[in-house]
Order: structure tokens, then C-alpha cells, then sequence
């Protein structure tokens, strides 16, 4: 019962409604709530500010919370272990993935969920940062990011592929070249990501380094915001190559791969440096180690060329 009482917490921080976290947890609110008071009456502390609402968690109930999430993987990580080979794996694999990388990881994904049909996928756009937070507080099972500067010491890497940067555009204005400059690029009407998006933050590095300011006239928070301009054919964009086997289909589209200077920036699997990892993870990180991302469709070949 004392593993189900973590979830109760867990639950309610996570969902900030005591009605929502008992819909969550398949219990009733006076059933959550019964429990929550029993997890108090164990350890001795209050863990939940209590009023007409979910009023948040007291200081003790904040400190708890880290160790119920770690408790509660764990013992997911040894029912699933005594279940026996991978085959048997269930349950939910919580994945956290930079916007950059969604196109390039339905292969992988698809054939983990191929070799593991009773597991679940649940993929989460987000920073860098909060990847590996998400790691560190177990709320992720694995990451996709960016590999850049030291390790941190809590995190393991794994590359998968070098992010490689194309121009694209749906204007005809002019003829294009097979391959383009960095400053030329900035020449034409762009529409890039905002300034808070590390995709962004690498594109202007790269534009600075070629001397050519980063000047776009529209700025989305999404990928899908700035594909969706590009398409208009008003604008064009700079992007990552895996993008163009996915969005390169947009009709008359065209994508010029980008150099002067070349740009790459490492992408690969992140999981916490800790042992054991919970099954699903040690099961992605299997597969990923035999993983060819060359050999999937995320290649530049995919998306049409001037």
C-alpha cells in the first residue's frame, strides 16, 4: 500500500487538483485523500497544504516528492526485472526529445515498439535543460538532445547523427544554387524560431561566424510554425536536414544544403548515469546502441533539391 500512496503523491503534485490526481490514479478523491493523510501518519510530517483547493505540497512534502518518484521507479524496475526477458516488458517509456530531433526519431521509436508491444511511448518536446532535469528527477526515462561542450557528470551520452543545416523556400524568385553560404542565406526573407530556442541560438552562432547578422522578418515557437510560413511561400527558413524527409514533401518546396562555413551540431541518446536504469530505458539504450540513423529516413536525398 505504501508504493500506491507514493503515486497518490506524485499524482497530486504533478496534476496541482486533488479531483484530477484521484481521475489519474483510477480512486476515488476521498480514497486519495485517505491515503495521502496514511503517508503523513507514517512518516510523521505533513506533506499537503490542505484547504477548500489543492493549496500545493509543505517543505517536507517538496522533499519527499524526489524520493517517491526515485521509490516508485525502482519498484517498477524490479517488477519489471522479475518478469523475466524483454519480451515481457509493460508499462510506459517516457521519452523527452529537443523540437529539432521529432522527425529524425520515428524509426527508432516505432522499432522499439515493434520489439516491445506491451510498452507504451510517450514522447515530450522539450529544451535541453528540462531533458535533463527530467532525468534527474526521474519524471524521463531517456532523452534526445543535443550533445555539446563537457558531459554533465549525472548524464550518459550516446551519439546518433551529426545536425547538419539546410536553406529552404517555396519563392522562385531567382534561381538557386546547389549550395549556398551562410551569408547568402541571410539575404532572403527568413523566417526562423525565436531567440529562446536552442535551434535558434546555433543558427545565429552560425550566421554570426559568417559575418551576416540574424535579422529574421517573422519568428515562431515551433517548428510547425515555421514550416507553415515557409509553405505560404512568402518565406524561407534555415532547418535542421532532418527535417527535410518529413516537411520536404510540402509541394515546391525546394532545400539547399548549407555551407561557408559548415555547420554540425552532435545529437544523441541521453540516460541517467545511474544503475540499474528501469527496463524500458535499459531496453531503448540497447537498441539505440545498434541503431544507424544513416540507414533511416532522415536523409537530405528525401526532400527536393534545385
Amino acid at each position: 500500500m505504501f508504493v500506491r500512496q507514493l503515486h497518490y503523491l506524485v499524482a497530486v503534485a504533478r496534476e496541482q487538483h486533488f479531483g484530477r490526481a484521484a481521475d489519474a490514479c483510477h480512486v476515488t478523491q476521498p480514497t486519495l485523500s485517505a491515503g495521502l493523510r496514511k503517508l503523513e501518519e507514517e512518516l510523521g510530517q505533513p506533506l499537503v497544504k490542505r484547504g477548500h483547493r489543492f493549496m500545493g505540497l509543505t517543505e517536507q512534502g517538496e522533499r519527499v516528492l524526489g524520493w517517491a518518484q526515485q521509490i516508485i521507479n525502482d519498484y517498477e524496475g524490479m517488477r519489471q526485472a522479475l518478469a523475466g526477458s524483454d519480451s515481457a516488458l509493460s508499462g510506459v517509456l517516457r521519452l523527452g526529445a529537443v523540437p529539432a530531433t521529432l522527425p529524425a526519431i520515428p524509426g527508432i521509436v516505432n522499432a522499439f515498439c515493434d520489439r516491445h508491444p506491451e510498452v507504451r511511448v510517450q514522447i515530450q518536446s522539450l529544451s535541453a535543460l528540462a531533458i535533463q532535469r527530467g532525468l534527474d528527477d526521474q519524471t524521463l526515462d531517456v532523452g534526445v538532445s543535443y550533445l555539446s561542450g563537457t558531459k554533465p557528470a549525472r548524464l550518459n551520452w550516446l551519439p546518433f547523427y551529426a545536425e547538419r543545416y539546410a536553406f529552404v523556400t517555396a519563392r522562385r524568385d531567382e534561381p538557386l544554387p546547389e549550395r549556398m553560404g551562410w551569408a547568402q542565406a541571410a539575404r532572403h526573407p527568413l523566417c526562423l524560431l525565436t531567440p529562446d530556442m536552442q535551434n535558434r541560438q546555433i543558427i545565429d552562432e552560425a550566421l554570426a561566424d559568417a559575418g551576416a547578422p540574424s535579422l529574421p522578418r517573422i519568428e515562431a515557437n515551433t517548428f510547425f510554425g515555421v514550416w507553415s510560413q515557409i509553405s505560404s511561400g512568402a518565406w524561407a527558413g534555415i532547418v535542421p536536414h532532418t527535417h527535410l524527409a518529413t516537411f520536404g514533401r510540402i509541394a515546391d518546396i525546394v532545400a539547399v544544403p548549407l555551407e561557408a562555413p559548415e555547420r554540425t551540431q552532435p545529437v544523441g541518446l541521453v540516460t541517467a548515469d545511474r544503475d540499474p536504469l528501469a527496463p524500458v530505458a535499459a531496453a531503448f539504450l540497447r537498441l539505440a546502441e545498434r541503431w544507424d540513423f544513416s540507414e533511416q529516413q532522415v536523409r537530405e536525398g528525401a526532400a527536393p533539391t534545385s
